[in-house]
């Protein structure tokens, strides 16, 4: 049967020519700034990446203290092109957080959360969550000694948050300590829970994209002829999306992910560990913070300086009045720059000290 066949047939129950025609019609701005308008596919290029090799590694993966650090282990030195498997997830991990970060600020600074785009904003802060989510869920799933103490460490942070915090930390660890009840929470958490309300608010995102179409940054005044979303930018697209995989790749073969040795729960913290560098800046703030301050504990302080910060994040379509009516805000332009800094700042700080 002939490609043309095919489409005819598919043509009579899908609607393909609807959709052709609609994403035809799409227009993508072009200006100085559109370069930024990339990093939301590559991000979601790495989301795909971490499904699959996610789902590549659970054929092979046991959840249970006696069995994950062995599994990992076989996957790593004994199945066919396990450390690569393994190397891609971990690696697509780091990336996929990057290019978030950096879709979410370049966002907004060009103030694209503007009318009527607040339910795309509020659906990004919610795929940020998760992805930090995923980050710290799948954290302890290999069982050696770093992932065990790192979450145990972890788990004890939100503790001080009043009425939800303890409810919290004990649904997700099951018991006491860090045991077998927790890894099979985090592992359910990580494998089935996350990915599927990720899904749901992927897909959300997207179409609502599609629907919005692509924003212009508030005050900037477009002189060049836009290009169409398909076939040109969605080529665009793809071809940034063989640079990321071509250094997703480079990463996984030159630095593959290494197995530290099995966690000992009898045992006592290493020194000198600190969580992966997207959790650096609340790690860093934790240890600027002195254990008490006027008699308030210092991470009640922490968690609620975090929370009001989640807040007005969520917030900033609706109280932004002056990029509503599209004018430029440098109010909130000089928030997310001070954050920005803060960010990279915590971040350098907590590799170099």
């Amino acid at each position: 049967m002939s490609s043309s066949h095919i489409r005819v047939w598919l043509s009579e129950r899908l609607p393909l020519n609807a959709t052709e025609t609609f994403l035809a019609a799409k227009e993508v701005p072009r200006h100085r700034h559109s370069f930024w308008y990339y990093f939301g596919g590559m991000t979601l290029f790495f989301f795909c990446v971490q499904l699959v090799t996610g789902i590549l590694l659970s054929l092979y993966y046991q959840p249970a203290p006696e069995h994950a650090y062995e599994s990992i282990r076989t996957i790593v030195n004994e199945t066919p092109h396990g450390w690569l498997i393994r190397s891609l997830h971990a690696w697509s991990a780091h990336l996929m957080v990057a290019m978030l970060f950096i879709h979410m600020f370049s966002v907004f600074l060009m103030k694209a959360y503007r009318r009527p785009r607040e339910l795309m904003w509020l659906s990004g802060v919610a795929l940020l969550v998760l992805v930090l989510g995923f980050g710290f869920t799948g954290y302890l799933l290999p069982w050696d000694t770093k992932a065990y103490f790192a979450t145990l460490i972890g788990t004890e942070v939100p503790k001080s948050v009043p009425l939800l915090g303890r409810w919290g930390v004990s649904l997700v660890k099951g018991a006491e300590s860090v045991g077998e009840a927790t890894l099979t929470r985090m592992y359910s958490l990580h494998v089935i829970v996350l990915p599927l309300i990720g899904l749901l608010v992927v897909a959300f995102h997207v179409l609502l994209n599609q629907f919005s179409g692509v924003s212009v940054p508030a005050g900037t005044v477009v002189k060049r002829r836009p290009i169409a979303f398909f076939p040109d930018f969605a080529y665009r697209d793809f071809i940034a999306w063989i640079v990321g995989f071509a250094v997703l790749l480079a990463l996984s073969t030159l630095i593959p992910r290494d197995l530290g040795d099995k966690a000992d729960p009898m045992a006592s913290a290493p020194p000198g560990m600190k969580p992966e560098w997207y959790f650096l800046p609340l790690y860093q703030t934790l240890r600027m913070i002195p254990a008490t301050v006027f008699t308030i504990d210092g991470e009640l302080i922490v968690n609620a300086a975090v929370g009001a910060l989640i807040a007005l994040w969520v917030l900033i379509p609706f109280i932004d009045r002056r990029s509503a009516r599209g004018l430029k805000s440098p109010l909130f332009t000089a928030i997310g720059v001070v954050i920005i800094v803060y960010i990279a700042g915590s971040i350098l700080a907590g590799y170099f000290t």
